[in-house]
């Protein structure tokens, strides 16, 4: 059973291909998630950039978005933009996360994402993560990949302010990327807040999950 229990998460898995999609993607929902919920665990993995800088930009931010949380993080030094052709290391690796993790929600790449390792990462979670409630979180980017969400998280403006400096502070190497600054990332949320009547928001997709409404009613 898939359910929707935001007062029941006490863990949370996040997923990424690359260090710094998951603070672009679900940067601004792991903050409110983390401030409200004090000792919330979250558990990081991150499929290239281990053993390096990138790896060390990947743990600032996460540390930053993740104040409070008992957070875990493990990057993998697999090679950037050939995931495809490492596939059975990526789907041993969440195998392994499965074996001793239960999270309430995780957070991955959307299905369609046009980025080879994005969509690689994306098409595995579901065959390890089968009875979780699973949310594809989005980029922007040159592909133009972008689809309408059916799933919004609200944020404050002091969160969306708060997830654009993170990212800007914590991941120097990045910022030379004509996509990446501050309106791309405000741009962004502010979109998804229209579309849920809020400031800002940030958008996801899910295939499946069953909204668990209390007590099944005795009907028969």
């Amino acid at each position: 059973m898939i359910g929707l229990r935001p007062e029941r998460v006490d863990r949370v898995l996040v997923l990424g291909a690359h260090c710094d999609d998951i603070g672009i993607g679900a940067g601004g929902t792991l903050l409110s998630l983390c401030s409200s919920r004090p000792g919330l665990a979250v558990d990081a993995l991150v499929c290239t950039g281990g053993g390096g800088d990138r790896e060390a930009e990947e743990r600032k931010a996460l540390a930053a978005l993740c104040g409070g949380a008992d957070l875990s993080c493990r990057v993998l030094d697999l090679p950037d933009g050939r995931l495809p052709a490492h596939w059975s290391e990526v789907k041993d690796a969440l195998e392994r996360l499965a074996s001793t993790l239960d999270p309430d929600l995780v957070f991955a790449p959307a299905a369609h994402d046009a980025h080879q390792d994005h969509r690689t990462l994306a098409a595995l979670v579901p065959t390890v993560f089968r009875d979780h409630l699973v949310l594809g979180y989005e980029i922007p980017k040159w592909d133009g990949d972008l689809l309408q969400p059916a799933v919004f998280v609200p944020l404050s403006e002091e969160c969306a302010q708060a997830k654009s400096r993170i990212l800007g502070e914590c991941y120097p190497s990045q910022a030379d990327r004509h996509w990446f600054d501050p309106e791309t990332f405000l741009g962004l949320a502010r979109v998804r807040g229209v579309q849920s009547r809020a400031r800002y928001a940030e958008g996801f997709f899910a295939d499946k999950f069953v909204l668990n409404g209390g007590t099944p009613c005795a009907c028969w």
